[in-house]
């Protein structure tokens, strides 16, 4: 489990395909400190974009993560590339600040940006939700876009809005993200859980 708060980003410096091509393993450097703590080991989960993938490997400033064909089919990793970037944020302990929301990192699939415009200091940012996932969206309820956990400002439709304050696009990839670029989403646990129990409603 995570909290939607990147703690780092990283950089992939190598994707190599695996599994007869249909799986991939990547490279993804990071500052050294990232991976210092004691609970960064071999199988430890990291978030990664808000996917969450198990290390497989591990070094001073770099660690390898697997993906597998129903991952890629799911999210944005199969668009990954040397050079792109990467939010991460280690697994969740007990005790740990939860200052985000609880965020699973099994990931519900890929929304898109719709647009960006500057209001204030912050700017407000649409997305469109994956097809069939909208109604776990709400207004003043939570999400998770590539693994950063946001508020929901408005929701219209397929659509709803966030606001993205300077020092989050400083930290996260929502600094390069572009109006119609792909974003992995995570819709709140709590919302799919309502969902589900209001289907078996008697």
């Amino acid at each position: 489990m995570f909290t939607g708060i990147v703690t780092a980003l990283g950089t992939v410096r190598e994707v190599q395909p695996i599994g007869g091509g249909h799986d991939m393993r990547v490279v993804i450097g990071v500052a050294p400190e990232f991976l210092a703590k004691p609970e960064t080991a071999l199988g430890a989960s990291i978030c990664c974009s808000g996917v969450c993938l198990t290390v497989v490997r591990l070094a001073d400033d770099e660690f390898l993560v697997d993906a597998s064909a129903e991952t890629l089919s799911k999210t944005t990793l199969g668009r990954w590339r040397p050079g792109s970037r990467v939010n991460l944020e280690r697994s969740l302990r007990l005790g740990d600040e939860l200052g985000g929301h609880i965020v699973s990192g099994h990931v519900d699939g890929v929304a898109r940006v719709v647009s960006a415009t500057p209001e204030n200091a912050s700017v407000r940012w649409r997305f469109r939700a994956p097809e069939g996932f909208a109604r776990y969206v709400a207004q003043k309820g939570s999400v998770a876009l590539d693994g950063v956990s946001l508020t929901v400002n408005e929701v219209e439709g397929e659509e709803f809005g966030v606001n993205i304050i300077p020092h989050t696009a400083a930290h996260t990839t929502f600094g390069i993200l572009q109006p119609g670029d792909p974003v992995n989403f995570e819709a709140d646990t709590l919302a799919r859980y309502v969902a589900r129990q209001l289907e078996f409603r008697v």
